[in-house]
């Protein structure tokens, strides 16, 4: 497969969603999986992965709820998809 053989998909990410945006894909290869399939994001990568993304402290608790917002609509999606 080659780049080609994606559709071209634009996604617009509001600013102020950046960081969190960011921070999810930081944590793309972080997926706890089972037999049922993934299960959620491993939470013990995050403060490495916020360090990464280079958040603030003072961010960290916000940013934590909104990737746990895109993690829960990830594993509705990947819940769907196996129907």
């Amino acid at each position: 497969m080659s780049e080609s053989d994606f559709p071209d998909v634009k996604i617009d990410v509001w600013p102020e969603n950046e960081p969190a945006y960011y921070l999810f894909l930081t944590l793309q290869t972080q997926w706890r999986v089972g037999m049922g399939g993934a299960t959620g994001l491993d939470y013990a990568a995050l403060p490495v992965a916020l360090r990464m993304i280079g958040a603030a402290r003072a961010q960290w608790q916000q940013l934590m709820a909104d990737v746990r917002v895109m993690e829960l609509a990830a594993l509705a999606a990947m819940a769907h998809r196996g129907d």
